[in-house]
């Protein structure tokens, strides 16, 4: 049975955390500089419905799509690689799976049968992964399976994967990314982790096609015979991926192991054109080869885990290198801001960026930091959060109301600068409610967005449930503090800035989440220029 999309599945043996994501992104990027159409998607095992409702310390940060989705944080990766959007199809939780089968089977689809894993559950995994490839707009779905072989919750995902090969011969294969270990007492490489993992993938009637193999060191010749032997591979198909400096080398890593030629032999497609990749070579070139160099404080209260503010850190990669300029990033902890250590801990910083998030912890931190920002000119870029502290700093010490909150932290204070939205009031279920997804916002031509953006009207992601309260818009705009951007059709104020100041800017969207190598976003750019001329 022949499909016209082809399938690529990406699975992971020995450990987590190898770079699933980055090596099927990596793929991804290769296969379309050769003109196929591709897209990623990415099925995770566990069961909320979506990271949504998960703490960042235990998930890293929750990317948001523009149809409104909460999901993995390995979308932004697909995103920012390929350069096309994502949207709900592109992630799978298990919750998600058995909520559809539950309510199928409440409503009497099943016709009385008995409901099971198999083959209930695996038809509704094997739906979802066929989605994106049944519209048709798709040569390539690769397909990344969250977890490690051999776990539990993972084996309805490579049980759909077995049955999809055997219905799709000829148009579904697996990439499986496994660990070579270093063993420095020994002084040589390990195979045997990476036997194991593909022993224990052949138990549940998979064999993978290629393998992918993270390495600290290069894998000879003959270590890649001894794995194709067993494994059952080609040599060929045994691919080294060493530890990169940067993601963004891995395509190119990608590229010299000829990962994308054996993945077109192995799903017998032309490989006539070479991968082109000028604008990627051009990018990589230019990010390490700075001309320039900023400091930037990005303060939060997750910062002890990078992948909690991951679409940030990128961003300032994109925004940087487009001006060939180094952004050194320090990562400050909201809460450790004090009115008596704000200026040792800010003072020798070329901008502060105000982290999303949310919570009363760490609030006081902030407020302090925007007020040092506010008062010494520095360039501020504040998101999401981040734009409603710096409401409240205003609102308390310039306006003088001293007792501005939020409603989302004091529900009874006399000046709720920041209230809840209306639509958010009655609403009770934490999972999925917020405003999600891309919405209109039109700008002031005289502003810094304006300038950073060049054009009116534009487009944002969201995740808020609260907003700027326009009762108190007059006495913000009289003290100085000006709505520059509003949502056409809300009248919601999505953009604040202060005039008399180098750089001060408060956005209520995530300008992080729609940064990409090929565009990098303009205010992360224009906020690293600002930085850069205020050094």
């Amino acid at each position: 049975m022949s499909n016209s999309t082809k399938y690529v599945f990406v699975t992971g043996g020995v450990t987590s955390s190898l770079g699933k994501g980055i090596i099927s992104a990596s793929l991804a990027k290769l296969l379309q500089a050769r003109g196929y159409s591709v897209t990623i998607q990415k099925l995770d095992p566990y069961i909320n419905i979506d990271p949504g409702t998960l703490n960042p310390y235990e998930h890293g940060e929750c990317f948001v799509t523009d149809d409104g989705a909460e999901t993995d944080l390995d979308l932004g990766h697909y995103e920012r690689f390929l350069n096309t959007p994502t949207s709900q199809a592109n992630n799978v939780t298990t919750g998600r799976i058995y909520q559809s089968v539950i309510d199928k089977e409440r409503k009497g689809e099943f016709l009385g049968k008995t409901v099971q894993v198999i083959p209930h559950i695996t038809d509704e995994i094997k739906e979802r992964i066929q989605i994106l490839g049944k519209k048709g707009t798709y040569d390539i779905v690769i397909t990344e399976i969250g977890g490690t072989v051999g776990d539990i919750e993972s084996l309805p995902y490579v049980e759909a994967v077995r049955q999809m090969m055997w219905e799709f011969e000829d148009d579904c294969i697996v990439v499986h990314l496994t660990l070579v270990p270093y063993l420095a007492a020994a002084g040589e490489l390990k195979t045997k982790p990476t036997q194991h993992s593909v022993k224990q993938l052949l138990e549940l009637g998979v064999q993978p096609d290629v393998l992918v193999c993270r390495t600290e060191h290069d894998l000879d010749l003959t270590l890649r015979k001894k794995i194709a032997k067993f494994c059952n591979v080609s040599v060929d198909a045994v691919i080294e991926s060493k530890d990169a400096e940067s993601i963004y080398e891995v395509p190119l890593m990608m590229q010299e192991e000829e990962l994308d030629k054996v993945v077109l032999e192995e799903l017998h497609l032309p490989k006539s054109s070479a991968p082109v990749l000028d604008r990627w070579k051009e990018f990589l070139g230019r990010l390490q080869n700075p001309k320039h160099e900023v400091n930037i404080a990005l303060v939060g209260k997750y910062v002890e885990l990078k992948d909690s503010y991951k679409s940030i850190s990128e961003a300032f990669i994109h925004g940087g290198t487009e001006l060939e300029c180094k952004v050194n990033l320090n990562w400050i902890h909201s809460e450790s801001i004090t009115e008596e250590n704000v200026e040792k801990v800010l003072g020798g910083h070329d901008g502060v960026l105000v982290a999303p998030g949310f919570g009363s912890r760490g609030i006081k931190g902030k407020i302090t930091a925007v007020k040092y920002v506010r008062e010494n000119k520095i360039p501020f870029l504040g998101i999401c959060l981040g734009m409603q502290v710096a409401v409240i700093e205003f609102a308390r010490n310039v306006i003088g109301l001293k007792d501005a909150h939020t409603v989302e932290i004091s529900p009874e204070c006399e000046n709720p600068v920041i209230s809840m939205m209306e639509e958010q009031k009655k609403i009770t279920n934490m999972g999925g409610t917020m405003r999600l997804g891309s919405y209109g916002c039109n700008l002031i031509s005289d502003s810094k967005v304006y300038q950073a953006y060049n054009r009116e009207s534009i487009k944002e992601r969201h995740r808020h449930r609260y907003e700027f309260n326009n009762d108190y818009l007059e006495q913000y705009e009289a003290n100085g503090m000006k709505a520059k951007g509003k949502n056409p059709e809300t009248g919601l104020v999505e953009v604040v800035e202060i005039d008399d100041h180098p750089w001060f800017v408060g956005v209520q969207f995530h300008p992080e989440y729609k940064s990409t190598v090929a565009k990098p976003h303009p205010l992360f750019t224009g906020f690293v220029k600002a930085a850069l001329q205020n050094k």
